[in-house]
């Protein structure tokens, strides 16, 4: 398998793992056990972005392009007014 094959699975599985931490941080009514799943999901969180940085600078992964000024209002305003 190729590094970038790798690369992106490993992003996707990394995001996918968070999505978990964050429904058992948020079904687990034992704070120790809510403290470890935060840890693990900051430090999942630390190592998606770090993995991000390295794919995006190989070209290996292309996020979306940023928005406009006039689509952070909109959606600032919809949030705002709901």
């Amino acid at each position: 398998m190729e590094e970038k094959a790798i690369v992106n699975d490993v992003l996707e599985s990394t995001k996918a793992c968070l999505k978990d931490y964050e429904g058992a941080i948020l079904e687990t009514a034992n704070m120790e056990l809510r403290q470890t799943f935060q840890n693990l999901r900051n430090s999942s969180e630390s190592f998606q972005y770090e993995l991000f940085k390295l794919a995006e600078s190989k070209g290996y992964y292309m996020p979306a392009a940023n928005a406009t000024q006039e689509e952070i209002i909109g959606v600032k305003n919809q949030v705002t007014n709901s």
